[in-house]
């Protein structure tokens, strides 16, 4: 999984790649060919 700073680029790699977002991050996920996933952003942690 690589960790980027824009998606946008990340979501346009495969027609079956979508953009999720889990517990503050962003991710993209690709079922069909699973190389192209890719996170962003961190987690906030709490106090």
């Amino acid at each position: 999984m690589q960790v980027l700073s824009s998606l946008k680029s990340a979501k346009l790699r495969h027609k079956d790649c979508q953009v999720v977002r889990r517990r503050g991050r962003l991710y993209v996920i690709c079922k069909s060919n699973p190389r192209f996933k890719a996170r962003q952003g961190t987690v906030k942690k709490k106090k």
